[in-house]
């Protein structure tokens, strides 16, 4: 994902979210990785403003939302249950969309959050 300023986004990524920052990891490029996500960050180039992406994720999704939203995170979407996932969205400093999600909640009606 472009990203205009590395230093801000791997703050966010790493010192928020909770991603590592692979060892060759550059101020132009660097990957940040967390469980089994990656996701490519590129000063300036690869990629457009307001990007979204899938994370995965296998954990309590409502518990990520009030840790995330405790330090500021923008929240797009608290979790809400879709048939294809229990879904989250947040927002990085660059206006990228980061959809997290869980396997729905079969029990739950379509589209209830919490």
């Amino acid at each position: 994902m472009a990203v205009a300023d590395m230093n801000v986004s791997k703050a966010f990524y790493v010192g928020i979210l909770g991603f590592e920052e692979a060892e060759w990891g550059t101020d132009d490029f660097t990957s940040v990785n967390r469980e089994n996500a990656g996701i490519y960050l590129c000063k300036g180039a690869q990629g457009n403003p307001g990007m979204w992406i899938w994370v995965g994720f296998d954990g309590d999704i409502f518990k990520l939302h009030d840790e995330l939203k405790a330090k500021g995170v923008k929240i797009k979407l608290p979790p809400t249950n879709y048939s294809w996932a229990m879904e989250m969205q947040i927002v990085d400093p660059d206006g990228h969309v980061l959809r997290f999600g869980t396997d729905p909640i079969i029990s739950s009606p379509s589209q209830m959050s919490r």
